[in-house]
């Protein structure tokens, strides 16, 4: 694929950070998009991350990243932000946000930045997972790469 294909990937280009492209067959009926990455890819879904974006305090939005295997505690992404209360953020609302489709939601190139904590098992690993921008395309990234480029945080977000 070519190195302009996603907003993803034009971000991280310009970021002048390492990083692998991964594309594979994606069943649009498909529903666990992230253990069918993890499938398709030949790797642990440990190393697979998913990015989900929340309400907080029922005001703002932040991104959660996760590992596939696992889910996003909201209570303890509130704590991450210092916040009282986190919900799921609509899909609707998650997709204008980023400009992604659900499944297809990178925490790179989104239409405007958002708080991002990512969970601290990323730090295991060295490269993981996470979306390009699409169903069917992943992004392989150093955890320290993906922290700096998106100015996160680590905190024990998944259950």
């Amino acid at each position: 694929m070519a190195r302009g294909g996603t907003p993803a990937i034009v971000a991280l280009t310009g970021a002048g950070v390492q990083f692998g492209v991964h594309e594979f067959e994606n069943d649009p009926a498909e529903r666990g998009y992230g253990l069918a990455a993890a499938n398709a890819l030949g790797v642990g879904p440990d190393r697979v991350f998913k990015t989900l974006i929340a309400t907080v305090d029922e005001t703002t939005h932040a991104v959660a990243i996760v590992p596939v295997s696992g889910q996003l505690s909201l209570k303890e992404l509130a704590v991450a932000l210092g916040a009282k209360r986190a919900e799921m953020c609509d899909v609707q609302i998650a997709e204008r946000l980023t400009g992604y489709v659900v499944g297809g939601i990178s925490p790179f190139g989104q239409k405007r930045p958002l708080p991002t904590v990512i969970d601290e098992t990323c730090i295991l690993f060295d490269t993981i997972f996470v979306s390009g921008g699409r169903r069917g395309l992943d992004i392989e990234i150093a955890p320290d790469d993906l922290i700096s480029v998106l100015s996160a945080r680590t905190a024990p977000i998944s259950v």
